[in-house]
This record gives C-alpha cells, structure tokens and sequence, in this order.
C-alpha cells in the first residue's frame, strides 16, 4: 500500500488481551515450549536446528507426530530462535539454552509479550512472502485485508473469499468486466495465497479457512474460478484476528502509514478531536467521540466543542458539523452550554436545533438571517465531507424547492463560503433553470465581495 493517506481508525483489544492470545498462538507457544525445553541446555546444528539426535525428542515435547512432525518442529524453533527465546551458549560446540526472550514472556508485561509476538510474525512473513516481488504482493494483500477489515460498510469482524482479496490487487478500478486473462491471473493468485494464509494461520495473524481440495485438483492445466456466490467459500475464506489487526496496523506505523486507532483523541482537546475526526466514516467519528465524551462532565464537554467549532477557515463548516454530531451524543444536562451561545451568529443556530430536538422550553425562534448562514454552512459541511454525494444532491434539491427565491436571499448571506455553496447548488441541481440561478447568485456574492 504505496498511499500515504489516513486509513480509518482500527478498534484494537486490550494489550493484556492480546497478550493472551499471542501467548495461546500454536506457534509462539510450541517454540516457548521449546525454550523451557533447552533450559538446560541442548545442541544444534550447523543451520542452528536441533541436532538429529535432538530432534524426536523436540518433537515430542510439543506432542507431534507423523510426516510433518520434523518440519513443524523445525519451524517452532526457529521462531525461538528468531524471537530470542533460544540462544547460543556455545558456538563452537554448538549448544544452546534459553535465552532472554524467554523471561520476557513469563514474567514481562503485555507489551513485552506482544513485541516478541511481533519479532515471530515478521519471521513467519518473510517465510510466507518469500523472495522479490512474491513478499510486495503479500504485503499488499494484507494492507487491503487491513481496510478491508477496518473500512465503513467493510466485513468487520467476517470473512472475506479469497477471489475477493486477491481481485482487491490485480483487478485495476476502472477496468469493466475482467478479461480472461485477468481471471487466470486472480486464480492463480488465489493458490498462493492459500499457501500463505496456511502458514500464517498458526502465528495468529489470520483465521483461514482453506480452498477446498476439489477445487486444488488439477488446478494446473486450468486454473479455478467461482461459479456463483454460493460457491464462493470453497475456494477460501480469510479474515483477520484481534491480534492480526495490531500486528498489521504496527507494521503499517512501521512503514508510514497514518493508521489510526479509536481512542487516540480522548485525552486531547476538543479542537483536535473535531479536526482529527473530519477524515473519517461516520461509524468511527460516533465511537471516537463516545470515547472523548465519557471522560468528561456533559456541560463542560459541550463547552469545548462549541468553543472548538467556532471560525471562519476552510474547515470551519465541517468542525461544526462534527460538533452537532458530537453534541447529539450528549444528554439535557448540557443544556446550559447551549443557551450561552443562542445570541452566537456561527452556533446559534445548532444550538436551537439542539434545544429544540430535546423538546427543551423557551427557545428564541432563529432570525432569517441566522437560518440562511445555517443553511450555507450546512451545505459546505456536507460538501467538505462527502463531496456530490446523492445525500448532498437530495439536500439541493430540496433547499430550492422548499424556500422560494432562496437564491434572491442566499447571495447575501454573510458566510466565507457562500459563493462555493451557490456554485455547487449551481453544479449539482438538475433543473437547469433552478442551477442557473444559483450559478448568478454566486457570481453576484463574489462581486460584492470583490472575490
């Protein structure tokens, strides 16, 4: 994932959760096992796996048998190896014990516990992704399993088909129907990553359910691809654990990604939390804000926000609309905050609006002046968040059919972005005849203003 923009904020587990299940890992676990196993010392061999005759009884440490017994052996120790867990005591004579990693998760804290865990998932993604260009298209995989997981409308907690995830990477955006070609391509994409998410399954990073072996049959003279959506789970089904999803946004921080996380903004300013949140989904805006509300009394946080929305700048509009979002949250105790900035030409408006949802009494009915800058300031709200939105289109729409000579009134209309607003209302509006008058009434606020 080459783009540097914001991905939307992750909900992450407690790091003591985490911690547990990084310890619960088949991986991290079998290769703990193995450190406490060479405690007291054992050999190694050149490559710095057990020695042959160590082997069997490695392997029965952990409880395995059968053809794979030596090769998963093998694999937990070089992740005790990797991750410090066995050192070497002895280089010449080739022996080795436990080493200081160990320590670190029996007695460490979360933290501790989690970077050793991380230490493993790096040794097990570089095993997975492999030389050159096969460990770019794994990492970009997994950053669109990431958004994916994270997005609004995303799958969340679910699964994701394996055709999907790997289409999310070679199927270009504005390409139409994929060309057969492009379909082999997916599909054989689809066989490597099964390869993959069965190896990064026991490190925890990923819940996998494996391509059906029907569908692995004779996969080389054609490659497969899904029928119908029914179909769909038997060629594999991804989706990313709790653990998976810190593991992921770490490596993302590590690589420059701006990849945030719910909560960052509870204990900042209420000015931080309605410029960070401007950025993201509605669904992580409300759990951020529930998050910086709980810490706070209701009148006191109604405070700062009002205070933090108010301005004149570009994103003045936007914050505004954040602080409304943010103050539908909080309950009738917060009354008073709003009564003090009824007389407010930037929020007196939604403080009415707020007084008046609540069913509160004696509140000042708003002037047309007020009304119309709320008007404007909505609109820019919206423009700044959603872009041509159909919500925005709807909301157009019914400003003109609903206030006649609403763009004889609107030109006039105090506001830094009333010429912007009047312009998209003239973009946006399919009667043309009703665009054209917002497209003059822009032209005639710009130059009364001289802009």
């Amino acid at each position: 994932m080459s783009d540097r923009s914001p991905l939307p904020p992750v909900r992450l587990a407690s790091e003591p959760e985490l911690a547990r299940d990084a310890l619960a890992t088949p991986l991290l676990s079998h290769a703990a096992r193995l450190a406490r196993w060479a405690e007291g010392g054992t050999r190694a061999d050149a490559d710095g796996l057990p020695a042959e005759d160590q082997l069997s009884a490695a392997a029965g440490v952990l409880g395995l048998s059968g053809d794979d017994a030596a090769a998963r052996t093998n694999q937990a120790w070089r992740i005790a190896v990797d991750t410090g867990l066995v050192e070497a005591t002895d280089e010449e004579a080739g022996t080795v014990a436990a080493g200081a990693g160990l320590g670190l998760l029996t007695g460490g804290s979360p933290h501790d516990v989690l970077a050793v865990w991380l230490t493993a998932l790096e040794s097990v993604l570089a095993d997975a992704g492999g030389p050159g260009g096969e460990a770019e298209f794994l990492d970009g995989v997994l950053a669109n399993l990431y958004l994916l997981t994270v997005g609004e409308g995303g799958p969340g907690g679910g699964l994701v088909p394996l055709p999907v995830l790997a289409a999310s990477v070679l199927v270009p955006d504005d390409m139409g129907e994929p060309t057969d070609d492009m379909l082999r391509q997916v599909s054989e994409a689809m066989m490597r990553l099964d390869e993959q998410f069965r190896l990064l399954e026991p490190v925890g990073l990923v819940a996998y359910r494996p391509v059906d072996e029907e569908v692995m049959a004779d996969t080389e003279e054609e490659p497969p691809t899904p029928a119908d959506e029914a179909d769909v789970a038997r060629y594999g089904m991804v989706r990313l654990t709790p653990l998976g999803l810190y593991g992921l946004r770490a490596r993302l921080l590590k690589a420059g990604h701006a990849a945030p996380v719910v909560g960052d903004f509870a204990d900042k300013g209420a000015d931080a939390l309605l410029d960070g949140t401007a950025a993201f989904p509605p669904a992580a805006a409300h759990a951020e804000t529930e998050q910086w509300l709980a810490r706070r009394e209701p009148v006191v946080a109604a405070r700062e926000l009002l205070a933090a929305a108010r301005g004149t700048d570009p994103g003045a509009p936007l914050r505004r609309l954040r602080c409304q979002q943010a103050l539908s949250l909080v309950g009738a105790e917060a009354e008073p905050a709003l009564r003090e900035v009824l007389d407010d030409a930037e929020l007196g408006g939604l403080a009415r609006v707020w007084l008046t949802e609540r069913g509160l009494d004696d509140v000042p009915a708003p002037s047309q002046k007020m009304i119309f800058w709320l008007t404007i300031d909505t609109v820019a709200a919206q423009l700044a968040a959603e872009g041509d939105s159909e919500e925005l289109h709807a909301l157009v729409k019914g400003l003109a059919e609903q206030h006649s000579g609403f763009f004889a009134a609107a030109w006039r209309v105090h506001h830094p972005q009333t010429a912007d607003v009047l312009e998209a209302m003239g973009r946006l509006h399919p009667d043309k005849k009703i665009a054209k008058e917002a497209r003059k009434a822009a032209f005639k606020t710009r130059s009364a203003h001289g802009g």
